[in-house]
Formats: structure tokens, C-alpha cells, sequence
């Protein structure tokens, strides 16, 4: 089931109603049963159900025994046995390490007759900061099982994040809400947003990548660099659409998750784009792994060997072949070296007369950390290193600038009408997210007189049902971050 579907959207109209017609004392509970009653449709198996379940209780078990002994060894034993079936899955894919990896893991689950549960790359994080948090002493022990479940299982976020720690959300889930107007026409507004994401911007994109990642024996030079921003824009799009998605529909019950993207775009550092990206993995990796090894306390090598290995644990948690372990690698390369000329760009920009606070500078910073994050993406999605390579490799000694005004773009793909609403919508998310820098969009439409906010709404909704994905016959795409 995906966020996109109208089943998806029946279901959560019946959580709703019921959620808010039953008495305050059992309006968890509407949600712990609508969300496990979500995963068994998401999953599709009963056997996958029980081995969510299964890592539940055993997480839930020594969330307790943590809190009781204080033990570094229960810790431990609790984050291995809760996180095992997860990084059996990784181990395997490492072990076939090739582009088909995933697909040879699961080959390999089935044969031994493991299941890995949907969405464990994200709850298992989840529950290990759960368990952590008990040890530090920064968050209690949920002795009610059901309880624990809904706040691992709650539906909105099960599928792609944000990945919640225990002090951030538990409360809101537990604690009864009551039908606000605010809260249905701000979640509504997400929804939406969401929508304009993925059918106006991310499936469009990704009919032009998917195109040129097909044949990139075929398809070179500019073809790639064109391919490589896209896929940029694709992902960035993509994934945050399932994040307004997830987001409305939490806010339609008054919880709120976090937003996971801070215009990551307009980073002018790579250390600055892992502060805008992904922002719940990113500082899950920072308060879970990159600080537990000593963060940058105990001098810059140990700083730089500390960053290597949370990036190498970043790529291998996003997929196990060699591309992804290169491609984290590569982003903690970016950000050694960053570190160490950091005093020679200054010197630069002082020889050329470039203020510390001038726009200038920002769009130079900016444009410099796209174009590096940008060839990370090829590899990201190239269906191997060596072929990511080879792609990054033809941007520069393939020398077809042409293809930009003979009407060749038109040929991968996406015709002229459609190239024009890409980017038209693409013009719309770079004026959104540069309002977004100046203050709280959300709350300043919300200011807006009635009428002009339904004027908006309803001519997105008529835009998005004709120029959108379904507007000329394309389905809609999965989402990307969904198969991590």
C-alpha cells in the first residue's frame, strides 16, 4: 500500500472517524490498531507480521531489562538481537555484492527461510536509539507492550521516516487529541504539497533518469550531467513528498513528525547539506555512531577516522554493494577535505574581494556543494560502481553541449509540454523553498483570507490531476527511499 493510494486514504478517513468518536482513554489505542492493521497490508504476509511483531517484543523486552540493570552488556545484547534480522540482510547483501545485490539477499532470506520485515531499515534504527536513550537516561521505560508497539508501528512513518526518537513522539501518540480545523486544513495543505512533489516534479524527472540510467552505454556526456541533476531533484522531490505525506496525515490526529528536509540544496558545504538532508538519519548516525566513537574530541585524525566510519555505515545502511560503501566514503572525503582547505577558500574569497555574508558567496558555495553532491548521486543510482563511474567520467570527455537547443531532451521521454511543466514546477519548489528560509510558510497561508486559501488548494488539486503524473497516462513511481 502506498501513500498515493486511494485505499491508503479510505483507511485513514476510518481511523480518523473512529479515532475521534471513541473516549479520550482509548484513543491510542484506535491507532495501534489501525497501524498494525496498515502493516499487514503493507507486508502482504502473515509471516512478515509476525517477525515485526517478534522484533517488538524482543526490543520492548530489553527496553525494560536496560532500564533495570543499567548494563552496558544488556545494551548491547538488546541492540544486537533486536537489530539482527536487519543486519543479516546487509551481510547478505555484502556477501553478493553486485548491482543486483538486494534482490540476491532476498533470494538468499527466502531460500533459508528469513523474512525481513518492511521498513526495518528505519525502525531498527528507531528501536536502537530507543534502547540507547534508556541507558543515557533520556527516556523512560515504556513498560505497556502496546504502548511500545504504537510508537514503532504508528503508521504514517513506518514506511520511510522520519525515524522518531522516544521523548519526540510518544508523548503526542499517547496523549488524547481532539478535532481541530487547524489541524485538518494544515494537514490537508501538507497532503497536498506532498501530491505537487511527487506527481508534478519527482515521477516526471525520473521518466528522463530512468531513460539514461538504462542505457548508459548510450546515453553520455551532457545526457549524464542532465540525468545526474535530475536524479537530484528526483530523489530530493520523491522522498520528501513521502515525508509531507506522513507528516499530514499525523497532523490530521494533532501529532506532529518532523520535518526531515531543510533545503538541502541550498547547503553551501557538504557538512552543511548532511544538516539539511535526511535530517533524522543524519543525526541519528551523529548521536548514535559518529559521537559514541568519539565524535571530534579526541583530536583531527581520530575526527576524520570517526567521519569515515559513520559515512561507511550511512552507505552499507543503505545498501550493501560497493556503490553505496563508495558513495558514503565519498561524502566523508568531501567533508575531510572541506575541513583541511577550509582556510585556503577564505583566502580566496579575500583575494577576490567576496564578502563573508555576500550573496555571491552563498550561490558560488551552494552551486559548488550541488555540483559535488550531484556525481554522488550518479553512483547512488548507477547500477554499479564502475558504470557510475564511467557515467561521471563521460561528462567530461564527451563534449555534446548540442543536445541542449536541437530539441534532443524532447526524445528522452517527456515531450516539450511536458519538459515545460517540469520546469515550471521545479521554478515553484526553488520560490517555496527559498520563502521557507524566510519564515514559517505553512502559518503565513494559513493568515491568508478563506478564500484565497481555497482558491489555491483547488487550483493545485485541478493542476496536479491534469499536468501531473496521471495527467498523460504515466503510473505513479514507488517511492524511492521506500526499498532502503
Amino acid at each position: 500500500m502506498s501513500y498515493t493510494s486511494i485505499l491508503y486514504y479510505v483507511l485513514l478517513a476510518v481511523i480518523l472517524l473512529v479515532y475521534y468518536i471513541v473516549p479520550d482513554r482509548i484513543k491510542w489505542t484506535v491507532l495501534l490498531a489501525g497501524s498494525l492493521y496498515f502493516y499487514l497490508l503493507l507486508a502482504g504476509s502473515s509471516v512478515l507480521m509476525c517477525a515485526f511483531l517478534a522484533m517488538i517484543l524482543v526490543s520492548y523486552v530489553f527496553g525494560i531489562l536496560v532500564g533495570k540493570t543499567g548494563s552496558r552488556a544488556v545494551l548491547a545484547a538488546g541492540i544486537i538481537l533486536s537489530a539482527a534480522p536487519f543486519v543479516t540482510w546487509k551481510v547478505l547483501e555484502i556477501a553478493s555484492s553486485s548491482a543486483t545485490g538486494a534482490v540476491k539477499a532476498e533470494m538468499m532470506f527466502s531460500e533459508a527461510g528469513i523474512a525481513l520485515p518492511v521498513g526495518a531499515s528505519f525502525f531498527t534504527l528507531q528501536m536502537i536509539a530507543y534502547l540507547a536513550d534508556i541507558y543515557k537516561g533520556r527516556a523512560e521505560v515504556q513498560k505497556n507492550p502496546f504502548r511500545y508497539a504504537l510508537f514503532i508501528s504508528f503508521f504514517p512513518q513506518i514506511i520511510q521516516g522520519p525515524i522518531p526518537r522516544y521523548s519526540q513522539l510518544a508523548d503526542q501518540l499517547f496523549t488524547p487529541h481532539r478535532l481541530r480545523a487547524s489541524n485538518i486544513a494544515k494537514g490537508s495543505y501538507m497532503i497536498l504539497w506532498g501530491f505537487f512533489l511527487k506527481f508534478m516534479i519527482a515521477d516526471k524527472a525520473g521518466i528522463i533518469v530512468d531513460t539514461v540510467f538504462k542505457r548508459p552505454d548510450y546515453y553520455r556526456g551532457m545526457y549524464v550531467f542532465t540525468a545526474g541533476c535530475l536524479y537530484s531533484i528526483q530523489l530530493y522531490t520523491d522522498f520528501m513528498s513521502c515525508v509531507f505525506l506522513s507528516r499530514g496525515t499525523a497532523r490530521f490526529m494533532g501529532i506532529d513528525l518532523i520535518d526531515n528536509f531543510a533545503q538541502p540544496y541550498f547547503a553551501t558545504s557538504i557538512r552543511d547539506f548532511w544538516r539539511r538532508w535526511h535530517i533524522s538519519l543524519s543525526a541519528w548516525l551523529r548521536d548514535y555512531i559518529y559521537i559514541p566513537l568519539g565524535g571530534s574530541r579526541k583530536g583531527k585524525i581520530r575526527k576524520y577516522v570517526n567521519l569515515a566510519l559513520t559515512f561507511l555505515v550511512s552507505g552499507i545502511w543503505h545498501g550493501g554493494s560497493v556503490k553505496f560503501i563508495f558513495w558514503g566514503l565519498l561524502h566523508a572525503f568531501y567533508q575531510i577535505t572541506g575541513d583541511l582547505t577550509r582556510g585556503i577558500r577564505d583566502k580566496g574569497y579575500s583575494l577576490l574581494r567576496i564578502s563573508k555574508d555576500s550573496y555571491l558567496r552563498h550561490i558560488i558555495k551552494s552551486a559548488g556543494t550541488f555540483l559535488l553532491v550531484m556525481p554522488a548521486w550518479i553512483i547512488f543510482r548507477a547500477p554499479d560502481l564502475k558504470t557510475g563511474l564511467d557515467m561521471i567520467r563521460s561528462m567530461f570527455t564527451v563534449r555534446n553541449y548540442w543536445i541542449f537547443w536541437d530539441d534532443t531532451l524532447y526524445t528522452l521521454g517527456l515531450g516539450w509540454k511536458e519538459w515545460s511543466v517540469l520546469k515550471h514546477s521545479i521554478v515553484i519548489l526553488f520560490v517555496v523553498s527559498f520563502l521557507r528560509t524566510r519564515g514559517h510558510l505553512a502559518e503565513r497561508f494559513m493568515e491568508q483570507h478563506l478564500i484565497v486559501r481555497w482558491a489555491v488548494c483547488i487550483g493545485a488539486i485541478l493542476i496536479i490531476m491534469i499536468y501531473g503524473t496521471y495527467g498523460f497516462g504515466y503510473d505513479a513511481k514507488a517511492f524511492i527511499y521506500g526499498g532502503f
